[in-house]
């Protein structure tokens, strides 16, 4: 095998020795990124500098949160006002709350009226407070109330229910010889309630007053003569039956059973003397009814007088003919009410009548009269027969 000498003389063995780049550039080693050279010598370019992250990003979302919550806060601290009633203009408004009214429809009230500003708001609070629909049994009770923007959402629900000093109360008169229309109308009038609901719950609800319990249901005029003529105070919007059961009860109240009791000994029922008073009440001004009261009487307890039972009495005509005078047509309306086509009393009172009324109708003058005849000096006469009857009307100018 040849052998081979380096100029040193050494020898080595194997392959040739291939000068190494270290030593063909002198002894020094340059270093250059991979696979970069310069394009006139092949060497690689230096490496570039990587850039720099932007310090706006984090900025940014800082200021976002920042916004972000300004704004809760500031819609936050709008809805507190609303709900605490904080810097609110000062305002009062009425509103009336009716049996079935729903949460969303008093807060509709509300905000129409200017109480309030947010009624999402305030059906929220109400849901999670427990309020339910206007009920009598609910925390909104039906009824008129007087409310403010001092009030915050706790207190308007305080404020519009039983027994709140906010409900707003009328003075309602009912006259005596008023009949059911004329009252239901009067309250209506008044704000106290409507004349619908008024005829439903007098025609159907079972009224517990020995005196009603046999009337039958399905019309209201059987309530006719029990509603007492007094000066009431009444909550608008109010309860209907409490309402109507006011008036019964002053009716029950000033109808003694004293009264009673000698109206059952004279032959006659509650009912029969409430209808007799009434007939009384609309018949006269009031200076002669223990006189009325004995015609009726004595017509209803000798029908085999000359009269034969009927009563023909006008003012049971003006209640079917719609108040007017009564003429010779209204006469032959076919009606219970038309006393002079039907004998005895007609099916209900004509009107409501006055405690006067109804101490004559149980306690009437003893007589022998069968008529009367209301004369030019505006006060009726009396008479055993009816020539005497038609002797003085045909004295009198007002029949001429």
């Amino acid at each position: 095998m040849a052998q081979e000498y380096e100029s040193s003389g050494r020898r080595t063995q194997g392959r040739r020795h291939t000068p190494s780049r270290l030593e063909q550039s002198g002894g020094r080693r340059t270093q250059h990124p991979a696979g970069e050279r310069n394009s006139s010598s092949g060497s690689r370019t230096p490496r570039r500098s990587k850039k720099r992250r932007s310090s706006f990003g984090p900025l940014l979302y800082v200021i976002f949160v920042i916004g972000i919550s300004a704004l809760l806060a500031a819609v936050g601290w709008i809805a507190a006002n609303d709900l605490l009633a904080l810097n609110k203009p000062e305002h009062s408004a009425v509103i009336t709350l009716e049996e079935g009214d729903t949460v969303g429809e008093v807060a509709d009230l509300l905000e129409e009226n200017g109480l309030i500003e947010y009624k999402w708001l305030f059906t929220l609070f109400a849901s999670f407070t427990h309020v339910d629909d206007v009920s009598p049994n609910s925390k909104l009770t039906p009824g008129t109330y007087e409310l403010n923007t001092s009030m915050d959402y706790n207190a308007l629900i305080n404020s519009m229910g039983r027994g709140s000093s906010n409900r707003k109360q009328t003075e309602v008169t009912i006259t005596e010889g008023m009949t059911l229309d004329q009252i239901f109308q009067a309250l209506e009038d008044a704000g106290v309630a409507k004349v619908e609901d008024l005829q439903d719950v007098a025609a159907n609800h079972a009224f517990n007053y020995s005196f009603l319990k046999d009337l039958p249901t399905g019309d209201y005029h059987r309530l006719e003569g029990y509603l007492f003529p007094d000066t009431y105070q009444f909550y608008m919007g109010g309860d209907v039956l409490q309402i109507l059961n006011r008036m019964i009860l002053r009716f029950d109240e000033l109808f003694t059973d004293e009264m009673r009791q000698d109206a059952e000994k004279s032959g006659y029922t509650v009912g029969e003397i409430v209808i007799i008073a009434s007939l009384i009440e609309k018949e006269t001004d009031g200076t002669d009814q223990a006189l009325i009261s004995s015609v009726i009487h004595n017509r209803l307890e000798n029908p085999g007088a000359s009269t034969a039972g009927y009563l023909n009495i006008d003012a049971a005509l003006a209640y079917i003919n719609g108040g007017k005078a009564p003429t010779a047509a209204d006469k032959e309306i076919d009606s219970p009410y038309n006393t002079y086509k039907y004998k005895g009393l007609p099916p209900t009172a004509i009107a409501n009548p006055g405690i006067d009324a109804i101490k004559a109708a149980i306690y009437p003058d003893s007589t022998n009269y069968y008529y009367y005849a209301l004369g030019d000096d505006g006060t009726h006469s009396f008479f055993r027969t009816l020539r005497e009857q038609q002797n003085f009307i045909a004295s009198q100018d007002r029949y001429n």
